[in-house]
C-alpha cells in the first residue's frame, strides 16, 4: 500500500514530466474513446494504449462483462454506457478482453460440467478447446449485448459510433483487434 501512496504523492510532478496539463484536462471532459475491459489488475488499459489523463472513459467489470439492456433493471455498468455515448459523445468503444481470464476459464469449465466431464484432484479434466478462441468469442458477445443499447444503436445506425473488439495478451503484450470482413482477430 506504501508504494501506491507514495506514487499518489508525487502524481503531481510525474504528469509535469509528461507534460500533462492537469488544468487543461480538468476544464475539458472529452475522452477519445470509452474503453470496456476486465476489473483484472493485469489489464491496464492506459498502459496498452498509450492515453493520457482524459483520453480514455473507463469501464472495468469482472470480465468486463456487459449486462444485457432491460429497461425494468438498470445497472451501473448501463448508466456509465449511456453516458459516455449520450452525454460524452464518445465516437469509439472499445471492448477489450485478455488471456488468463478468470470469467473465460470458468465458463469453459462450466462447459465441461455440462457435458457430464467432470475434475477430480487425481485426474483433473483438460479445457477442451482454445481459451484464445473463448476469449474472443466472449468480447464479441459483449460487443453484440453493448449494441442492443437503446443509446448505442441509433449512433452506430448514424456511424457516429463505432465499436471495436480488442484482445490482449497479457503474456506478450500483444493486442489484436477484430476484423468482421476476415471474421478474425488480428494484429492491430
Amino acid at each position: 500500500m506504501q508504494y501506491l501512496i507514495d506514487q499518489a504523492r508525487v502524481f503531481r510532478a510525474r504528469a509535469a514530466a509528461h507534460t500533462v496539463d492537469l488544468a487543461g484536462v480538468a476544464r475539458r471532459h472529452r475522452p477519445r474513446a470509452m474503453f470496456i475491459s476486465c476489473s483484472d489488475a493485469r489489464v491496464v488499459p492506459a498502459l496498452i494504449t498509450a492515453a493520457q489523463p482524459g483520453d480514455l472513459f473507463e469501464l472495468r467489470t469482472y470480465g468486463g462483462v456487459i449486462p444485457p439492456y432491460d429497461a425494468k433493471t438498470p445497472t451501473g455498468e448501463g448508466r456509465t454506457m449511456e453516458y459516455a455515448v449520450s452525454e460524452l459523445h464518445v465516437s469509439d468503444i472499445i471492448v477489450c478482453g485478455h488471456s488468463h481470464c478468470d470469467v473465460v476459464t470458468a465458463a469453459m469449465h462450466n462447459s465441461l460440467a455440462a457435458s457430464g466431464i467432470t475434475e477430480s484432484d487425481d485426474d483433473p479434466a483438460p479445457l477442451i478447446g482454445d481459451l484464445t478462441a473463448t476469449g474472443h468469442w466472449h468480447v464479441l458477445t459483449q460487443l453484440d449485448a453493448l449494441s442492443n443499447y437503446p443509446c448505442v444503436a441509433p449512433r452506430l445506425a448514424d456511424r457516429s459510433l463505432q465499436l471495436h473488439a480488442w484482445f490482449h495478451d497479457i503474456d506478450t503484450g500483444t493486442t489484436v483487434a477484430h476484423h468482421a470482413r476476415a471474421s478474425a482477430f488480428l494484429p492491430l
